[in-house]
């Protein structure tokens, strides 16, 4: 039973819980630990924490931390998007995203709609959702350097709208292809990257990203997962973690990464 969440979002970026209220409910769940990833993107998103919301996030955070020693811990992260810069030294931990795609002189969000994804593709790469990958994926390629990182977050972001892979498909070859340099630039042994549920708890998708067949490559390259369900909601804290467990368990993986004790640590699926 996975019961820890390190991807969580409250009412200080794009969430619809504070943080008190989303701790209480892990702490009902028997987590060991929760950990609170605000949103740091650029100016532009509609998402980011502000500074003014950033402070408040991390005095409830902190406070937080004090509330629940000895019976739950509690961490200040942050989820850092490519185009915010490098993540902040304050934070215990950084789950590192790309969010947007910058092209035509405007900032393209990936993580909007399906119909906004084909939009995205028919205005901008006339059509082409091979090309549209590759620029997504050629940013996810440079995400660690760029955010400094611990995880990497919902590697393929852009299938969130498109569980019948009419879109993406690592069959094609030039999605693959475009997948695969990410993965060469990104999957060194012991590199973290998260499965996310989060386009499940919202009924956008039947299993979690990154497909399988991602995750195989990942295993092969003895990189290290982490089970998150990207919680905007209190109520799907652990949403599809079981589906989870069997995309990790089917990819080869029998452990999972956890923060415990302030410490990374691999735990048994």
């Amino acid at each position: 039973m996975i019961s820890s969440n390190f991807h969580t979002h409250s009412v200080h970026c794009d969430g619809k819980d504070t943080p008190a209220d989303m701790a209480a409910r892990a702490d009902s769940l028997g987590f060991f630990a929760l950990g609170f990833s605000g949103h740091r993107e650029a100016a532009f998103s509609n998402c980011t924490m502000t500074p003014e919301s950033e402070g408040r996030y991390r005095r409830e955070i902190e406070a937080l931390k004090k509330q629940y020693a000895g019976k739950m811990e509690i961490y200040c992260g942050v989820e850092q998007d490519y185009y915010a810069g490098r993540r902040d030294g304050y934070y215990d931990y950084a789950i590192g995203s790309v969010h947007w795609i910058e092209k035509d002189g405007q900032y393209l969000c990936v993580d909007w709609s399906a119909e906004r994804t084909r939009e995205n593709i028919d205005r901008h790469y006339h059509g082409s959702a091979a090309a549209y990958a590759a620029d997504f994926y050629a940013l996810e390629a440079q995400v660690k350097v760029a955010t400094g990182c611990d995880v990497i977050g919902h590697f393929d972001l852009i299938t969130k709208f498109d569980d019948a892979q009419a879109i993406f498909s690592m069959e094609d070859p030039a999605y693959r292809a475009a997948v695969m340099q990410a993965v060469d630039a990104l999957a060194s042994p012991g590199t973290v990257f998260e499965i996310n549920t989060g386009a499940m708890a919202k009924g956008y998708r039947t299993a979690p990203y990154p497909a399988v067949g991602i995750l195989k490559e990942l295993h092969r390259r003895k990189c290290a997962v982490m089970i998150n369900s990207d919680c905007h909601d209190k109520s799907k804290l652990t949403f599809g973690f079981d589906a989870a467990v069997e995309a990790a368990r089917a990819a080869g993986f029998t452990t999972h990464v956890v923060l415990k004790h302030g410490r990374w640590e691999e735990l048994p699926l």
